[in-house]
């Protein structure tokens, strides 16, 4: 592949969602180096720091290209089952597979022993979560530990890469300190240290992996040069080697802070949708046949472990940037709208059974990393409400560690209030006569304004009231 200075022109999403044509791979048989010093065409050995759901996929790409490859976490099992073969991970397409097939090529191991690990091998990633705490405010628990647990195997010529997504500054200023210091070397001379942002997203990993541009920024120019040349010997993407770690760290921030202001300005547009009687989606579709318009589409709230903490990574390196803020408090009040506009359909809360269907943060993805159904529930139950829950990715057990009632597929129900929290399209296959109780449909992601209610059912979108939902999409 090629490694450019600036991303190549890509096409405009218009406003909706595109899949981008995934690269073929192109690499020839490499050449193995020992020590590896960035040479064109040369692989080495590699470590992978947190074998996750993007690390552990990330270690399979790296294996498959010719790597030696490492695969370090804290949790046993997971090593065990990586020295079997196996995936602890299990919602991601083809990486059972990946996993089986590098290990069985002698490839791919797994060890707690971090340290170790880091001796043996020319480059490290780096991929564990940083989240917030509760003031919102960097957590740094797990990836201070995992630079901790390396720093006994720095030595001269590794070259360490960050892929978690860090405050600007972070790489230079936290972490290059603490790994010079931990054998006496000096950044960019004799250890070398990049940042580069995972830009993966759960159910596609490996076809994003040969799609997107990947971003590369060191702390210097061979720290670049070397990030860039390993990522050109393990991906099919365009590689972009930016002017500095610094760059490619706010390049992160800046994609996500974008789409969390954008779903914001769109929950904005709802409202007014409902003040003037249209429908929201209807307006979106057509700003954005111009071109220059991406509006993205509102629903009750961002969850997930990016688009609801990285502004706030951002803020808290710059507390004065206001749009940003407010899109954050925009979004997250959109389960309190929710809540209200149940209290007003109702008649109010006390004793009312409702149910919530979705809990994980996204349909498909069994992940409850500020997911709004958490939030939902919780002020639900504030309120008075009877809260009963499903998803078909948890068990009761796990639903009612989320604070409600497991209801059955299927089953009849008392409900007065059905919300949606994610668009899972099983939703749609839903029979409403089983809910003969029941008042209102609160779509929280607009996935079923198509749908047939019975007469009795008041249905609300966001931005998509009763009286429009199917009217924009009538024939004229």
């Amino acid at each position: 592949m090629t490694i450019v200075s600036s991303p190549s022109r890509v096409p405009s999403f218009l406003g909706g969602t595109i899949t981008p044509p995934v690269n073929a791979c192109a690499h020839g048989k490499p050449r193995s180096a020992s020590p590896w010093m960035g040479e064109p065409g040369t692989v080495g050995r590699a470590v992978v720091v947190g074998a996750g759901k993007m690390g552990l996929p990330l270690a399979v790409q790296f294996a498959r290209h010719g790597w030696d490859v490492t695969a370090v976490d804290v949790n046993p099992d997971v090593v065990a089952a990586v020295n079997a073969g196996h995936s602890h991970v299990t919602e991601e397409p083809g990486l059972a597979e990946g996993v089986a097939e590098v290990h069985a090529a002698g490839r791919l191991r797994a060890t707690t022993d971090a340290a170790a690990a880091a001796r043996a091998a020319d480059v490290a990633v780096l991929i564990v979560p940083v989240m917030l705490d509760d003031a919102h405010q960097p957590d740094y628990r797990y990836m201070d530990s995992a630079v901790e647990s390396i720093s006994g195997g720095v030595h001269a010529g590794l070259t360490v890469i960050f892929e978690t997504t860090l405050p600007v500054g972070d790489t230079r200023g936290r972490f290059l300190p603490r790994l010079e210091a931990a054998a006496g070397l000096h950044g960019d001379e004799d250890l070398f240290v990049a940042f580069s942002p995972e830009r993966l997203y759960s159910g596609a990993v490996f076809a994003n992996l040969a799609t997107y541009p990947k971003l590369v920024g060191g702390i210097g120019p061979e720290s670049t040069r070397r990030a860039a040349v390993f990522y050109d010997s393990v991906l099919d993407a365009e590689i972009v080697a930016m002017s500095c770690a610094e760059a490619a760290e706010f390049s992160k921030l800046a994609d996500t802070t974008y789409r969390d202001v954008n779903i914001a300005l769109a929950n904005e547009f709802a409202r007014v949708a409902d003040r003037v009687g249209v429908d929201v989606q209807e307006v979106i579709a057509a700003a954005n046949s111009q071109p220059y318009s991406h509006i993205h589409q509102p629903g009750i709230g961002v969850g997930g472990h990016c688009i609801p903490v990285y502004p706030h990574l951002l803020l808290s390196r710059a507390p004065d940037l206001e749009v940003v803020a407010t899109a954050r408090r925009t979004n997250d009040a959109q389960v309190g709208n929710a809540i209200k506009s149940l209290e007003t359909q109702l008649g109010g809360l006390d004793d009312a059974p409702i149910l919530v269907l979705g809990l994980t943060y996204r349909e498909n993805v069994k992940e409850l990393a500020y997911s709004r159904a958490l939030p939902l529930i919780d002020r639900l139950g504030f309120h008075g409400a009877e809260v009963w829950a499903y998803d078909p990715l948890l068990s009761d057990e796990e639903v009612e560690r989320n604070c409600a009632r497991p209801y059955r597929w299927g089953d009849p129900g008392p409900f007065r209030a059905i919300v949606t929290q994610t668009g899972d399209k099983l939703w749609r296959a839903m029979d409403f006569s089983l809910f003969p109780q029941l008042e209102v449909l609160y779509d929280g992601r607009n996935s079923l304004r198509e749908v047939e209610l019975p007469a009795a059912v008041r249905y609300v979108g966001i931005g998509v009231q009763a009286a429009t939902r199917r009217r924009a999409a009538a024939p004229r």
